[in-house]
């Protein structure tokens, strides 16, 4: 079963990444790549950056939000629900009062350590709720999130850098072009290394206590997850800003469909998150041709639904 799923989740990507390379404002058609030299440049300057972009990036948020939901044992949070996300605009807003000129790399850097900071505090708190009461740990996620949100609006605004702060706020791609998405390459490096050390986190999903007793270095894989999740989270929000749901979404649907098993299903996870924030970018560029709909936005619309539809569905296969 796992390996048909992701087998098709390859096979079904392949097919909307090259829909995604001959889709746009400016019509592009196979044919057109041999007898126009513009239309080559188009695809290696613009289609074929946005096309890598979104894969990278529904990919890395697939895995970054699984990892999350291992170390704070719960399968309803997520990186932009959690405070890491806003953690990282909050990052890159200081960085851009503070040093306007900044390279992206300094940005980066601002942005991860906010969003890691962001995270373990998140994760200090969840500590504290009482272990019967699973259902505390999204709602005090929530809470959390949109208390990092309303500083970073709230800075925004007395600023006047609201527009600015959207920008970030809403994930979309049609500005990537070559030289302007090469950052995301990392978080695809960050998600493989996070498949090298898939069983780890998995027994840190079984607790601090066990953990231990298995001989497991607990506090030092949760760090490791920590730096992963936030580096994604900073990578992302930077580039393209923030897509909602993936990492919650994604690892759901994941396990409905592959079972439990971490390191057998990660592939999964990685393939469905790119195929469904490829899924919906095309369809935010489609739905109001010539013009665009943020792939956050769409994302954010579509991946409510599907969750509700896991709430009210059959339970989980454990695999």
């Amino acid at each position: 079963m796992t390996a048909g799923v992701t087998w098709g989740a390859a096979a079904a990507l392949a097919v909307l990444a090259g829909l995604s390379l001959f889709t746009g404002v400016i019509g592009l058609a196979p044919g057109d790549l041999l007898a126009d030299p513009e239309a080559l440049g188009l695809l290696l300057v613009s289609r074929l950056p946005r096309t890598l972009a979104v894969i990278l990036t529904g990919a890395s948020m697939a895995v970054a939000g699984l990892i999350m939901q291992m170390l704070v044992r719960n399968r309803f949070v997520e990186p932009t629900t959690a405070g890491t996300g806003q953690g990282a605009a909050l990052g890159i807003l200081l960085v851009t009062l503070l040093w306007p000129e900044a390279p992206i790399l300094a940005r980066m850097i601002a942005a991860s350590v906010a969003a890691l900071l962001a995270t373990a505090g998140f994760l200090l708190l969840v500590r504290r709720l009482p272990p019967t009461e699973p259902l505390l740990v999204p709602l005090v996620a929530i809470v959390y999130g949109s208390i990092l949100g309303a500083v970073v609006a709230f800075i925004g605004y007395r600023l006047d850098l609201l527009q600015y702060v959207e920008v970030w706020m809403n994930g979309e791609f049609s500005g990537v072009i070559l030289g302007r998405y090469e950052l995301l390459w990392a978080s695809g490096v960050l998600a493989a290394l996070a498949y090298l050390v898939a069983d780890r986190f998995a027994i840190v999903g079984l607790g601090r206590e066990t953990s231990v007793s298995l001989g497991l270095d607990y506090d030092r894989v949760v760090l490791l997850g920590l730096l992963i999740v936030s580096t994604v989270s900073a990578l992302t929000v930077v580039t393209v800003g923030m897509i909602p749901f993936v990492g919650i979404v994604v690892p759901n649907v994941a396990s409905r469909l592959m079972g439990d098993n971490l390191r057998a299903t990660l592939p999964g996870v990685a393939l469905l998150g790119a195929l469904f924030v490829l899924a919906c970018d095309l369809l935010g560029r489609v739905i109001r041709h010539p013009y665009e709909i943020p792939v956050g936005t769409v994302f954010g619309v579509l991946g409510a639904v599907v969750f509700l539809v896991l709430l009210h569905g059959r339970p989980a296969r454990a695999g």
